[in-house]
C-alpha cells in the first residue's frame, strides 16, 4: 500500500509540475504601481469555467501579459500582438477571445501576449480608462523587451476583440493616458486588427463614440464583424472603415451576414464568417510582413 500510495504521489507531482513547466511566461505591467482607477485585490482573481465550457477571468488586480512564443521549428517573424479580450469591462473572456487566439498567432512565428487587463470596470464612471491605459502600457512595455523577445519594436500590434477592441482603438488614437511614464517607447501600436469591437458607435449622434480620437492618428487596421451582431452594430466597424479610408490609413473589412457576437476563435452553426475571419486576417497580416510568407503549392 505504501509503495502504491508513493508511486500515486509520484505520478501527480509529475504531472503538475509538467503543467507549470508549460504554463506562459507573465510580464506584469505596473510592477511600481499603476494609474487610477485601480480594481481592488479582493475578491481575488479567479478563472472559472462556464457552462458552454469555456473559461472566463475575473477580478483582475494587477494587470499582466501572459508570453505565447511560437513553438519549436517556427522561426519568429519579428512581429508581436497583444491580444486584448472581451468581456462586457465586467470579466475576460480570455480563452477564446485570448489564448486560443495566441496559441494561433504563435504557430505562425508571432510573438503573442494575451493581455489580463484590469476588471471589473463596467461600473465606473468611466469604465474605459483603465483597460486602455493597460493596451497602451502593454504596447510600450513589449517594445523596451523587443530584443529580449526576439522582436521588431516596430512590428507591435494589438488584436482586439469586442470590448478589448473598443479598448484598444481609443488606447491607439489618444495620446499617452497616464502621467510619469518611464521609458521613450511609444505606445502607439504599428498595426490593429479588430474583431467585433464593442458598441463603438454612437446611435445618437451617428458617430463614433467620441473617445475615439480619429485625428490623434491610427495604424493599419484590419476589421471583421457579423452583420447580425445586435451587441456590435456592423454600422460601428463600416463607419470606422470609411474613416480610415478618408484619412488615407491603409485599413481592410469583412462584414459576414451570420454569426452573431462573441464568437472569438470558435465556430458558429450555419456561420462562415467566424472561422473564414482567421483566414483573411492571416491574409492581410502577411501581406503586410507580419507572419511568415506562404509555403509555394507543389508543382508551383
Amino acid at each position: 500500500m505504501r509503495v502504491s500510495a508513493l508511486c500515486l504521489f509520484l505520478a501527480v507531482f509529475s504531472v503538475a509540475t509538467s503543467a507549470r513547466a508549460v504554463e506562459p511566461q507573465q510580464i506584469v505591467l505596473w510592477p511600481d504601481g499603476m494609474p487610477a482607477p485601480v480594481v481592488p485585490a479582493d475578491p481575488p482573481e479567479s478563472v472559472e469555467r462556464g457552462k458552454d465550457g469555456i473559461s472566463r477571468r475575473s477580478n483582475v488586480s494587477q494587470p499582466r501579459l501572459f508570453v505565447f512564443s511560437p513553438p519549436a521549428g517556427v522561426p519568429k517573424s519579428g512581429a508581436a500582438i497583444i491580444v486584448v479580450p472581451g468581456g462586457g469591462l465586467g470579466r475576460l473572456a480570455d480563452e477564446h477571445e485570448g489564448s486560443d487566439a495566441c496559441i494561433w498567432l504563435a504557430k505562425q512565428g508571432v510573438v503573442a501576449f494575451q493581455l489580463a487587463y484590469r476588471t471589473p470596470t463596467n461600473k465606473l464612471a468611466d469604465p474605459y480608462a483603465g483597460p486602455a491605459q493597460d493596451v497602451q502600457q502593454s504596447v510600450r512595455v513589449v517594445r523596451a523587451r523587443a530584443a529580449e523577445l526576439e522582436i521588431d519594436a516596430a512590428k507591435v500590434g494589438v488584436l482586439g476583440f469586442s470590448a478589448g477592441g473598443h479598448a484598444a482603438l481609443i488606447a491607439a488614437s489618444n495620446d499617452l493616458l497616464f502621467a510619469e511614464a518611464k521609458g521613450t517607447e511609444s505606445h502607439k501600436p504599428g498595426f490593429l486588427v479588430l474583431l467585433y469591437p464593442y458598441k463603438i458607435y454612437d446611435p445618437t449622434t451617428q458617430s463614433l463614440q467620441s473617445a475615439i480620437r480619429l485625428d490623434g492618428g491610427l495604424p493599419p487596421t484590419f476589421i471583421a464583424q457579423m452583420g447580425d451582431d445586435t451587441g456590435s452594430v456592423p454600422q460601428g466597424s463600416a463607419l470606422l472603415y470609411l474613416e480610415l479610408v478618408n484619412r488615407r490609413i491603409p485599413a481592410e473589412l469583412h462584414i459576414y451576414e451570420r454569426g452573431g457576437h462573441g464568437f472569438g476563435m470558435r465556430s458558429r452553426p450555419n456561420a462562415t464568417g467566424p472561422t473564414d475571419w482567421q483566414a483573411r486576417a492571416t491574409d492581410w497580416l502577411r501581406q503586410r510582413g507580419f507572419v511568415a510568407p506562404a509555403e509555394p503549392a507543389i508543382g508551383q
